[in-house]
């Protein structure tokens, strides 16, 4: 990540509020640049789901693995502040999500998705915890001096990028990470579209004003999205009391039926399918520079679907600090869930998140 992204103490975004650049220097970014966020969300559509068949299957895909953009995800992390590894051979991703192309936000610097993936030492399983954006917790001091206090967990990005956050999630939760990953969620259209379309079933209608054709309305029950209407529904929270919480719950769902369509839709089978779907999201990816995609790919060949396990982070409620609205987390409960998470134990994770 460019020192672009980097804010000073005094600059509101540091705070984690919505206030976001919007000046020539931001709009000059090529806009490949700044939509080629880690997508290892989207990834996991192909690396997991493929079973290694076609994604092992030649020097295609690993030429595609090499082209994505790496980025440091661990420079400047001192190494002796850093979680022990606990279970050998267990996997911790972190991913970060980000939408460029917002239409409440005209900047790419916020880190506005957390999720800690967590990847079994058998990789039979997943399970994805989302860290609400606005969670209350330490921050550490960045290699250029920023942070060092208590603030919303996503202002670590904007004062010291990605090395900041991996030092924050790592201190909020005790869990090592091993490989970092983000996703800019406004390329979900291109590969939603590319999928053509996907199933999700709307707990609540509601209409959005913020929305990439002016305003747009989502009736309750069982639908087929294409993907713009996916990206307005993952994006929308005015409509919810809940607010991020109900994003948060929307994003899951989007992400869950990608991989449910790829896997069933014909993309795996389909070699025309494959290659545009692969196209389509490598074209929005970065990873850290010791994933290996396709080393991934057969590892977790027995995965499906239904073996993926999506919650949030437990918290004691929202409240206000200073001037701030943030998300107070759950200290017990938290350090019960992620001492299961260190300890690879899948059956104590899914029981704390009542799955």
């Amino acid at each position: 990540m460019s020192d672009r992204h980097q804010l000073t103490d005094s600059d509101p975004r540091a705070q984690g509020s919505d206030v976001e650049p919007g000046g020539p220097a931001e709009e000059e970014q090529p806009r490949r640049r700044r939509g080629r966020r880690i997508a290892l969300i989207v990834l996991l559509v192909v690396v997991l789901l493929s079973g290694g068949t076609a994604l092992a299957g030649g020097l295609y895909y690993r030429s595609v693995d090499k082209s994505i953009e790496r980025v440091d995800a661990f420079e400047g992390v001192p190494e002796e502040s850093r979680p022990q590894v606990e279970a050998k051979g267990a996997m911790n991703i972190m991913i970060l999500g980000s939408d460029s192309r917002d239409p409440e936000s005209t900047g790419g610097s916020r880190s506005d998705t957390i999720i800690l993936a967590h990847l079994p030492k058998d990789r039979s399983s997943a399970q994805l915890i989302s860290i609400p954006r606005d969670t209350w917790t330490a921050v550490p001091k960045s290699k250029e001096g920023r942070g060092g206090r208590d603030a919303k967990i996503n202002a670590a990005y904007a004062w010291g990028g990605v090395p900041l956050m991996v030092q924050t999630v790592e201190k909020f939760s005790g869990v090592r990470v091993d490989n970092v990953a983000m996703v800019d969620f406004a390329g979900f259209k291109e590969i939603i579209d590319a999928l053509g379309g996907v199933e999700i079933d709307v707990e609540k209608g509601f209409t959005t004003k913020y929305s990439l054709i002016g305003t747009r309305t989502f009736e309750k029950g069982r639908q087929t999205m294409d993907g713009a209407a996916a990206l307005d529904y993952a994006r929308e929270r005015h409509a919810f009391p809940d607010g991020d919480f109900a994003r948060i719950r929307h994003q899951q769902q989007v992400i869950k039926a990608i991989l449910d369509k790829a896997a069933s839709g014909g993309v795996m089978t389909n070699p025309a399918k494959l290659n545009s779907f692969v196209r389509a999201t490598s074209d929005s990816v970065a990873v850290d520079k010791s994933l290996s995609l396709v080393d991934l790919a057969m590892e977790m060949r027995g995965l499906r679907g239904g073996n993926l396990t999506f919650f949030t982070c437990p918290v004691k409620g929202t409240g206000r600090v200073g001037s701030e609205s943030v998300v107070f987390p759950d200290p017990a409960r938290s350090k019960t869930l992620f001492d299961a998470v260190r300890r690879d134990s899948v059956p104590e994770i899914l029981a704390i998140s009542g799955k």
